[in-house]
């Protein structure tokens, strides 16, 4: 099948990171059509300025809505969030790839489903925003210090407002085929694998943390590949 034949791919990053985080994986990816969105909830703004979960999932729907084609959507972690609220009804969505996602339901929350209070790595500061304490053991822990160190220096704050919205509609739940990948050797691997199989229609796993997007940015890719030939098939 040729590149050019295939849906085009829209990457949406989790809480704390940036759209830049995506370019080990982008140079895996070459002639298919890529795209990145940044979420206005840990956007490069003073801390006050950051948006809620409802403004990430306008701006995700915004950017599928503006490719005008086919498009597979594969969030990481939190982006997965404002994926499911945002994007029921995409009438150019062929199909969601979850990577480590939390793939939540209608009246859920972020926080809601962790007991309803922030973990001790990511406290809350002044101004409505958590700070992240431990990245190298919650993100980056199949990586060598050096590449962990340099991961962790592009983080941000992230918004309190975009784990405490709730759910309001979910995309997995309409007919959009869903694939959720889990990392099976992550912090919270048996949670994301809960998550996952709940409501994604193909379970997938790699092995290794929870940035498969830099740990391992060839074998994702490949995954990413077959969903993306895939979604061409069935279209």
């Amino acid at each position: 099948m040729r590149k050019s034949d295939l849906p085009t791919l829209l990457l949406v990053h989790g809480a704390w990171h940036r759209k830049e985080m995506w370019g080990k994986l982008i140079n895996e990816l070459p002639g298919i059509d890529v795209r990145t969105v940044q979420l206005p909830s840990s956007a490069p703004v003073p801390p006050d300025q950051l948006g809620g979960l409802y403004d990430d999932a306008e701006v995700v729907r915004a950017a599928v809505d503006a490719i005008g084609r086919p498009c597979v959507v594969a969030p990481h972690s939190y982006g997965a969030v404002p994926v499911t609220q945002g994007l029921p009804g995409a009438a150019n969505l062929r199909r969601v790839v979850s990577i480590c996602g939390w793939l939540l339901d209608v009246g859920e929350s972020l926080l809601s489903v962790i007991g309803g209070k922030p973990t001790e790595w990511m406290p809350e500061m002044e101004g409505g925003w958590y700070d992240m304490t431990s990245p190298r053991e919650i993100f980056y822990a199949d990586m060598s210090e050096e590449d962990a160190a340099a991961a962790a220096a592009t983080l941000g704050p992230t918004s309190v407002a975009s784990c405490t919205e709730t759910v309001t509609q979910a995309v997995w739940r309409t007919e959009v085929p869903i694939t959720a990948i889990y990392a099976e050797d992550e912090v919270m691997a048996p949670f994301f694998k809960n998550l996952a199989e709940r409501a994604a229609d193909t379970v997938l796993s790699l092995p290794g943390s929870h940035s498969p997007f830099l740990a391992r940015p060839a074998e994702l890719a490949a995954i990413l590949r077959d969903e993306l030939e895939q979604a061409a098939r069935e279209a």
